[in-house]
């Protein structure tokens, strides 16, 4: 009869989720990270201080105390500026977090520690074989720059944080990379590094790992296409060479253009040009056999071209040229005496008079 009441007062009594719908949070002064699975270091004192961990320090304590002061060598121990310590007693995390730098103590037999190194540490990701967004399988490999952040975290969150890291930088790698096309991998390394490097932090975060830095090394393309985009760049090379040079026959041909119109106006600068033609070939040890001609043969060309392009009276135009050149004939006689010595001259020992045709042929 009892039991049997007590039952229908359980039933009869509200539970204990419509008493409270809401409830508090509970709010630690040091709040702990979401994924940490470790043990909690804000945890209540009863978990603690149970009576075989009392038991145990006190027999390490009396331990210390008997061997003294032989113990301090066990007891003392030093971490590095660069280094923290993280202390496990009887396998739980010591409350106060990791240790470091300078002197620590721990109690022998009941206290473990794990050093953390808190410096830069950089690795090589190992070359992938990726396949692009447009098809193309390309191998990239990159390096990482990471550190560590939370020693507490680092040692209780992860088995091994650096192995951990290297194999989802690896992993991250392959995603990113996947997701771009052949052009964006060679031109856009910069921006690539910077997603990897935020998605890598972002992953790394419950691990107390910061990664610093992700750089792409190379990227290496298959034999063939290296070919196929050689040639590519080659033959863009040779238009724009053909370009330019196009360019320049253009500006140069311009140029020659208006120094013969120049030159046509006036007589005597025909005279001083034919002058130095012929004082180059002279100046040329090779073998030229120079023919003489008489200067009245391009006279009469002259005066044929200036029929055809003009409409007044032909022999009037043949007078004008002719005066024009009588003055220049006396002083290109004499300029071709002085010539003669330099010129190679024929086998039949002419004398050079008057304009020259060239014959170039063996001796």
């Amino acid at each position: 009869y009892p039991m049997m009441k007590q039952q229908q007062q359980q039933q009869q009594s509200p539970s204990q989720d419509d008493q409270a719908p809401f409830q508090t949070p509970i709010h630690h002064p040091h709040p702990v990270h979401p994924h940490f699975t470790g043990y909690d270091i804000n945890s209540t004192s009863d978990e603690s201080t149970n009576i075989c961990a009392i038991f145990l320090t006190a027999l390490s304590l009396l331990l210390v105390l008997v061997t003294f002061p032989f113990s301090l060598f066990l007891c003392i121990k030093v971490v590095q500026e660069y280094e923290r310590v993280v202390i496990f007693r009887l396998g739980r995390l010591l409350k106060g977090g990791a240790r470091g730098p300078g002197i620590f103590f721990i109690i022998p037999c009941i206290d473990t520690y794990c050093k953390v190194d808190l410096r830069t540490v950089s690795f090589d990701v190992p070359p992938q074989e990726i396949l692009s967004r447009d098809s193309v399988t390309v191998a990239v490999d990159a390096v990482v720059y990471y550190r560590i952040s939370n020693a507490t975290i680092a040692v209780a969150n992860v088995e091994n944080y650096g192995r951990s890291t290297r194999l989802l930088a690896a992993t991250t790698l392959r995603n990113v990379l996947g997701t771009k096309n052949l052009s964006e991998i060679l031109s856009e390394r910069e921006i690539i590094s910077h997603i990897m490097q935020a998605s890598l932090d972002e992953a790394t975060e419950p691990w107390g790992v910061k990664v610093e830095r992700v750089e792409i090394k190379d990227v290496r393309l298959p034999v063939q296409l290296q070919r196929a985009m050689a040639a590519e760049a080659e033959a863009a090379r040779e238009a724009r060479a053909k370009v330019i040079a196009a360019e320049g026959e253009q500006k140069a041909s311009k140029a020659l253009r208006s120094a013969a119109e120049v030159i046509s106006m006036s007589p005597q600068a025909i005279q001083l040009r034919y002058l130095q033609t012929l004082n180059s070939i002279a100046a040329e040890k090779n073998s030229t056999i120079v023919f003489p001609l008489p200067l009245e043969l391009f006279s009469c060309f002259g005066a044929r071209a200036m029929q055809m392009q003009g409409g007044s009276n032909p022999n009037q135009q043949q007078l004008q040229y002719q005066e024009q050149q009588r003055p220049l004939q006396q002083q290109q006689q004499q300029q071709q005496q002085h010539q003669h010595q330099q010129v190679a001259v024929g086998p039949s020992g002419q004398s050079p008079e008057g304009p020259r045709l060239v014959i170039e042929g063996d001796m």
